[in-house]
């Protein structure tokens, strides 16, 4: 019988509702064993170079992940092993000292938005969930957190969403819809997908023999 733990991908755009359905699942199995990975987490560390080299980095694009951290903590889980999550200082572009301490857990979420783009992580996932909204309600809900919640100006939104987000969205996020085994449209809304992704990771734990 295979006891690994279940790994869960949740995948889409910035603005898409990912970390809306990462929450949606974990409520459903909150008095289960089960932990979220960000992968935001494990953007890599910038330490040796000068501020003005940090500044330049694009956070929407795959070279800017850790993915090689990302994997050894995942492998590290699945053979229930505690690690120690990363945290990103975005002040100073780079990782912080601080770690979080992280104990396995028989459900693993990873979300983000590059989640499915390296082919590594997606080997080790069970399920492969990409969600898919329209751009117009992407980007009125990033409009809506970074002014509200990170203080940037309407016209810095914009032209970071035209400049950065939405090239890079084209280019490697959108792509990765293909390796998708679920794909839900309008984020955390969907309860209908959601109750069924659910659904289907009750049958891999009980086939687990985790429930």
């Amino acid at each position: 019988m295979d006891h690994k733990p279940v790994i869960i991908g949740v995948a889409g755009g910035s603005g898409s509702g990912k970390t809306s359905v990462t929450n949606s699942i974990y409520e459903t199995f909150k008095g289960h064993s089960i932990l979220v990975i960000e992968q935001d987490f494990y953007y890599k560390d910038q330490g040796h170079l000068p501020m003005e080299e940090r500044l330049k980095t694009n956070y929407d694009h795959p070279l800017a992940f850790d993915h090689d951290l990302l994997i050894n903590h995942l492998e590290k889980l699945l053979c229930y092993e505690s690690i120690e999550k990363p945290v990103y200082d975005y002040k100073q572009h780079t990782r912080s000292n601080e770690t979080i301490h992280v104990e396995p857990k028989e459900v693993i979420i990873i979300e983000g938005i590059l989640v499915l783009e390296d082919e590594r992580l997606r080997n080790l996932m069970d399920i492969k969930i990409f969600v898919d909204t329209d751009a117009d309600l992407r980007i009125i809900r990033r409009l809506v957190r970074d002014m509200e919640d990170r203080g940037r100006s309407f016209n810095s939104v914009i032209s970071q969403y035209l400049n950065v987000v939405r090239p890079m969205h084209n280019q490697f996020i959108e792509p990765t819809k293909r390796y998708a085994d679920v794909i839900i449209p309008e984020g955390g809304h969907n309860h209908v997908a959601i109750d069924l992704v659910a659904t289907k990771i009750k049958t891999i734990l009980e086939q687990k023999s985790f429930l």
